[in-house]
């Protein structure tokens, strides 16, 4: 993969110094969109451009401790990954910050579950974003993360195919995680050995309320309106990431 990381972060803080409104809206559409060709330039889609207070102020946060610096860097190590060795493509990565803590432009799991896997129209524009969010403590840890997580997801995808079925999302996201050295979400034994169990008949399932109650657990499925199936939060997360370190795939 040929990769080149593209810091913008500060073009989303310069569109908070408008005040909230028309106008704002009006300056993130052309930020975003090319006007001579009407397709997307900038991959700021998951950013929420009437954001309050709280959006600059955390995209202050994360200039200040440098979150580009660990996404660049965290591009250069993915580059020379195993995981992406030979994985042909080239892109341009960046982080985007997504507001779910506030108001109701985002709900996080609907949107990360569309950003993992059904990203493809990003990646035809040659884009990886990697995307930080608002409920979550704006670190350099959290930007290496997301940004490797990223890139390692398309790479999976480019070798694999995109996921369908519940067990080839488990699939990915261990792979993804493992190779982006995760060690979270984690769950206690008992539950890890409850989910490997209780989840299993659900591997073959290709449809979203399934995959989102499993993946993300009940209180999850609950704000989607889907039914619970008994499941932690990110219960489907942590033991695809158990499964992965022990090179035990979902059978």
């Amino acid at each position: 993969m040929e990769l080149e990381f593209v810091p913008l972060l500060r073009v989303q803080r310069q569109l908070h110094e408008q005040p909230r409104g028309g106008e704002r809206f009006r300056s993130y559409l052309r930020t975003m969109i090319d006007d001579r060709t009407g397709d997307l330039e900038l991959p700021l889609v998951a950013m929420n451009p009437m954001g309050g207070d709280h959006v600059p102020a955390l995209l202050d946060r994360l200039l200040a401790v440098d979150a580009e610096g660990a996404g660049a860097a965290a591009t250069a190590a993915a580059a020379t990954h195993s995981a992406t060795r030979g994985v042909r493509g080239r892109f341009r990565v960046a982080l985007v910050l997504a507001d779910d803590a506030h108001g109701g432009w985002t709900n996080r799991y609907q949107s990360e579950f569309d950003h993992y896997f059904e990203g493809d129209a990003l990646y035809r524009r040659g884009w990886i974003t990697g995307i930080l969010w608002t409920s979550e403590a704006p670190t350099a840890e959290a930007a290496r993360r997301a940004t490797a997580n990223a890139i390692h997801r398309v790479a999976h995808i480019r070798r694999f195919g995109p996921a369908r079925t519940l067990r080839a999302m488990l699939a990915q996201e261990g792979a993804v995680m493992a190779a982006a050295d995760c060690r979270e979400p984690s769950l206690s034994p008992d539950d890890l050995a409850y989910t490997r169990e209780a989840m299993a008949p659900y591997f073959g399932a290709e449809d979203r309320p399934t995959a989102i109650a499993c993946l993300y657990g009940d209180e999850a499925a609950r704000t989607l309106g889907y039914p619970p199936l008994g499941f932690s939060p990110r219960a489907g997360f942590a033991l695809a990431l158990d499964m992965a370190r022990r090179g035990a795939g979902p059978r």
